[in-house]
């Protein structure tokens, strides 16, 4: 298994739509609203790091508001 970070910025004011399709996706296993310098988290745990690119490019990233996502790969 392969566990990630996506750290996800959004330039829309509907948060918890926003929250509600990331989490949604099939490999997100956690995702929440925080404050800072992004607006989710979103934490995956999928079969191989292609499935990491498969949900944060085909599917955080075209989640109406989403501006742009970091992808963190766990290494234990």
């Amino acid at each position: 298994m392969v566990v990630a970070y996506v750290l996800i910025k959004a330039n829309s004011g509907e948060a918890d739509r926003i929250l509600d399709e990331i989490s949604d996706l099939d490999g997100v296993v956690d995702a929440h609203i925080v404050a800072g310098d992004v607006d989710f988290i979103a934490k995956l745990d999928v079969e191989s790091p292609g499935d990491v690119k498969e949900v944060s490019a085909n599917g955080i990233q075209r989640v109406r508001g989403v501006e742009s996502t970091e992808t963190y790969l766990s290494m234990d």
